[in-house]
């Protein structure tokens, strides 16, 4: 044994070497497709301006005057890049019955199918900028500006209940509402799951949580979950003058984006990267099955879910920046009770029943089809996608950097620097078919786009019948 360890340290002694190499040539070769770009990878400061003299009317007035052209220029990259139109798969729903969107909507270069794109190396397609452009990261609406936007049916609803307005006079949600999750979505107790869908088809509020669970949570619970639906301000909703909702307002509650504690795609940037034009899109995960998740935040590998409920609102609320978040307000939780308590009523959100699988998380030969059975089979076999997302949960609570910056060109996108992603989490695929769009940024619409996505960055050559089991076998998670 004490051989082979020695052995085994041997081997990563020699290898690191070549793999620092490596590291230093695409760091050194990023660098100057930044520079060819003209994109600045260094700012003057991290810091915002702390004192803002702007008069919030005159600011609102040239913003709203802004935003149409801004709107434009994204919807046309959204066209560019993918087919938005409203085509569901035949059958397939989400849990509470809203149709899952079909199809590969990512749009190929002139010429090129997926099966020659999928023959390519990476150098090629990197050489010949042949990377389909809705697999490169995906800008926030307004990048330069950032900050939470919500979808439309979300701000309807939150105004209907609570009379807060979600909506900002700079910008609005960008993807259609076909492609998002079903709204109200599904809530499911791990301690009742006798109970099935708790939320009885309604948005749970500050306004209504009692009234639902009251009687089936403890007092911790109950508490944790009045925290999750309580707003608290953040950087474009709260009491200042640079703020970007027109009235003053309470702030965002953890469930106006973790909606039902799912999701409803509302989308941010992550607080943690600076310049502005080279921080990420983020995708809201949902909060079903946190229990048996080890790593929190997409890319920040947060280590518990205590962590993420109170760094999220102390840091992420305020683009990490802590004296911006002093000034409008920032509500520190107490760890001990109040994200104790939050933290608990999470770790009992479930995933939603997935009747073709057994205790293992396989498929039940007697349940599934020809079709799904054959799709597991790629998937634990030709597609290499167990190698992260294992059985039962469908994750190896693990990071992973899929080095996408292999194929392509570093470039600006409509204000977001699009260099290298990093690396990302593995997110778990219980349920996945009601939590799109996909990838940590939505740059992926459906599972049919992500599965192309993955056969082309892992090189598996699926074939398109194979391609079709596997987003078949997805959907029986």
């Amino acid at each position: 044994m004490t051989r082979s360890i020695w052995v085994i340290g041997g081997l990563c002694l020699l290898a690191m070497p070549a793999i620092q190499a490596q590291q230093s040539d695409t760091a050194a070769r990023l660098s100057q497709e930044l520079k060819t770009a003209n994109i600045a990878q260094r700012a003057d400061s991290s810091y915002m301006p702390v004192a803002n003299d702007a008069e919030l009317a005159e600011l609102a007035k040239k913003l709203r005057a802004e935003k149409p052209a801004a709107a434009a220029r994204h919807q046309a990259l959204l066209e560019s890049r993918y087919d938005l139109s409203n085509r569901p798969a035949q059958g397939v729903t989400m849990t509470r019955g809203k149709p899952v969107q079909a199809g590969v909507r990512v749009k190929l270069p002139p010429g090129m199918t997926w099966e020659k794109l999928s023959e390519m190396t990476p150098e090629e397609i990197h050489q010949q900028d042949l990377f389909p452009a809705g697999f490169l990261p995906l800008p926030h609406p307004i990048h330069a500006e950032g900050g939470m936007v919500f979808p439309k049916f979300m701000i309807d609803e939150i105004k209907r209940q609570e009379a807060r307005d979600l909506s900002r006079f700079d910008l609005d949600f960008d993807l259609p509402d076909h492609f998002l999750p079903e709204f109200p979505a599904a809530i499911f107790l791990t301690t009742r799951p006798d109970l099935g869908d708790v939320s009885q088809g309604r948005l749970v509020t500050n306004r209504n949580f009692y009234e639902l669970f009251g009687g089936i949570l403890n007092p911790k619970q109950l508490e944790g979950l009045r925290l999750l639906v309580m707003p608290f301000p953040q950087q474009q909703f709260n009491q200042t003058s640079d703020r970007r909702s027109e009235h003053a307002h309470q702030g965002v509650a953890c469930f106006d984006c973790h909606a039902n504690g799912h999701t409803n795609a509302a989308t941010h940037l992550v607080g943690d990267i600076r310049p502005q034009q080279f921080r990420h899109r983020i995708a809201t995960p949902t909060l079903r099955g946190v229990n048996i998740q080890r790593l929190f935040g997409s890319q920040r590998a947060l280590k518990t879910i205590e962590d993420f409920t109170e760094f999220e609102q102390r840091a992420a609320y305020f683009d990490g920046d802590t004296v911006i978040a002093v000034k409008k307000g920032v509500n520190v939780l107490e760890r001990g009770s109040q994200v104790h308590d939050m933290a608990e009523f999470q770790e009992l959100l479930d995933f939603p029943p997935a009747p073709k699988l057994n205790l293992l998380g396989r498929l039940d030969p007697a349940k599934a089809s020809a079709q799904e059975r054959r799709g597991e089979e790629v998937f634990f076999g030709k597609g290499q996608c167990s190698a992260c997302h294992m059985a039962p949960f469908y994750t190896d609570n693990l990071m992973h950097n899929l080095q996408t910056e292999r194929f392509y060109r570093a470039r600006m996108i409509n204000g977001r620097a699009a260099a290298a992603d990093g690396p990302i989490k593995t997110f778990p695929l219980r349920g996945i078919k009601d939590s799109a769009p996909y990838l940590h940024d939505d740059r992926l619409l459906t599972l049919d786009d992500t599965v192309e996505f993955f056969n082309l960055i892992l090189g598996t050559r699926l074939t398109q019948s194979e391609k079709q089991d596997l987003v078949a076998f997805l959907y029986t998670l």
